[in-house]
C-alpha cells in the first residue's frame, strides 16, 4: 500500500461520517492491513487526516481548476465551474462533513485554503469579463455562498433538485452575479431600478 492508498481511504472514512470516522484501525481493516503498515507511511492519526484533506483539496480544485483553464472564454469558463460545482459537489459526501463541521484544526484550514482559491479563481474570471476588482470579488463569495448552500439543500431536500432545476438554477446565478450590466465606474455600488 502506499501514502496514497491510505489518504484515498481516510478520504472515503471521512466522507462518511466526517473526520471522527478516521480512525487507523478501521481505515487499517478497509485496506486489509496492519497497524504497522500504517506506521510505515505516517507518523500519527494527524497525519493521515492532513494526508487526505491534501488529496481532496488535490482532487476538488486544483486538479478542475486546471482543467477549466483549458477553456479560453472567461465566460464560458465560469458556466463550467458553475456546472462543475453544482453537479459533482453535491455527490462529494467528504465536501459535505467538511463544509458541515470540519472538527479538526487541519481540516478547518483545509476549508479555509479551498474556500479562499476557489473564490480567488472565481473572482479572477469576472474580472475578466470586465468586473472591476471589488465587485468581482464581492460576487464571487455570493456565488459561493450560493454554492455551499446548493449542497446542503442537495443533501437535506434532494427532491427539490433535479437535472431541470439544477440547470435552471445555475442559469439564474450565473445571470445575477456574472452577466449583468456592468456598473459604471462614477455610479455608486448600489443602484436602485427606476419604475419607469
Amino acid at each position: 500500500l502506499t501514502p496514497d492508498d491510505w489518504a484515498g481511504a481516510a478520504l472515503a472514512a471521512i466522507a462518511r461520517g466526517g473526520i471522527d470516522a478516521v480512525a487507523v484501525e478501521t481505515v487499517a481493516a478497509e485496506l486489509g492491513a496492519t497497524k504497522g503498515s500504517f506506521y510505515w507511511h505516517f507518523k500519527n492519526r494527524d497525519a493521515l487526516i492532513q494526508a487526505a484533506l491534501d488529496k481532496w483539496e488535490q482532487r476538488r480544485t486544483e486538479a478542475v481548476i486546471e482543467e477549466f483553464e483549458r477553456e479560453p472564454d472567461p465566460a464560458i469558463r465560469l458556466k463550467k465551474i458553475l456546472e462543475a460545482g453544482f453537479e459533482s459537489g453535491r455527490a462529494d459526501r467528504a465536501e459535505i462533513a467538511l463544509l458541515a463541521n470540519p472538527e479538526h484544526p487541519a481540516a478547518v484550514r483545509a476549508v479555509r485554503r479551498v474556500a479562499e482559491r476557489r473564490i480567488t479563481y472565481i473572482a479572477e474570471q469576472l474580472e475578466k469579463l470586465g468586473w472591476d476588482s471589488a465587485d468581482a470579488l464581492d460576487r464571487a463569495v455570493v456565488m459561493y455562498y450560493v454554492y455551499v448552500g446548493y449542497l446542503q439543500m442537495a443533501h437535506v431536500t434532494p427532491q427539490l433538485i433535479n437535472e431541470d432545476s439544477r440547470r435552471r438554477h445555475l442559469e439564474l446565478v450565473f445571470d445575477a452575479f456574472a452577466a449583468g450590466d456592468l456598473p459604471a465606474r462614477s455610479m455608486p455600488s448600489i443602484r436602485v431600478r427606476s419604475s419607469g
